[in-house]
């Protein structure tokens, strides 16, 4: 990075912890966004020129995440299928459930507290949604381009056939939406269990052990579908 890009990461970087330190002090809904830039030090016309809303504030971390899970996906090694390479990233190590495992009091408060901020605001929860959609588009998107060359082809060979125009092959947004789903629902969980207070030092080997189950469920239709890279 240049340093005009530098600082303007450092700018992101200090508004989303700015808002995220707010909302877990105060709650979603109690917190302004005047009151957020001006913690921050900027100007709130300056705020909306990186976040066009306050949720999308709270969210700058999960956005974040999932573009590193796109690329997790597209730039996987040859040899490596999909669903192999977005399940590694999902349930890789080192992540906040581990840090709870080995005792980290402090982020476990801090998770529950996010869980119940997101619990108790239903624009937060609209806004969740919102994102694991685009999410969803981004892999659908990075999964479509990955085979481009030969659905060109055999699209080319179908319209011709049929005398016009054919609909996007619905089959990698299902792919998508597929994997994406075991992902939202290991969170779900995790979060019920850490708002229930059931034996967090045991959520992270329980939320593999469900992951691991459901991606195998996965596996054997879609490893078929989406095949190591060649």
């Amino acid at each position: 990075m240049g340093l005009r890009e530098r600082k303007k990461e450092q700018t992101r970087q200090r508004l989303a912890e700015t808002a995220h330190r707010l909302f877990i002090e105060r709650g979603f809904d109690g917190v302004t966004v005047a009151e957020i830039a001006r913690e921050a030090e900027v100007a709130e016309a300056t705020l909306f020129n990186y976040f066009p809303t306050k949720e999308a504030l709270f969210f700058s971390g999960l956005e974040a995440f999932g573009a590193r899970l796109v690329e997790a996906v597209r730039d996987r090694s040859a040899g490596e299928p999909a669903l192999a390479a977005f399940r590694a990233f999902v349930l890789g190590t080192g992540g906040r459930l581990d840090r709870i495992a080995e005792g980290d009091l402090a982020t476990l408060d801090q998770m529950r507290t996010t869980a119940r901020v997101i619990a108790a605001s239903a624009a937060l929860r609209g806004r969740e949604q919102q994102v694991h959609a685009g999410i969803a588009a981004a892999l659908a998107g990075a999964l479509t381009a990955e085979h481009e060359g030969a659905a060109d082809h055999d699209r080319g060979a179908a319209e011709h056939a049929a005398g016009g125009d054919l609909p996007v092959d619905p089959v990698p947004r299902a792919v998508a939406n597929a994997l994406l789903g075991v992902h939202t629902a290991l969170v779900d969980y995790s979060r019920h269990r850490l708002l229930a207070d059931d034996r967090p030092a045991e959520i992270a080997a329980d939320v593999r052990a469900y992951g691991e189950r459901a991606f195998a469920l996965l596996e054997h239709g879609l490893g078929v579908t989406y095949p190591a890279r060649r």
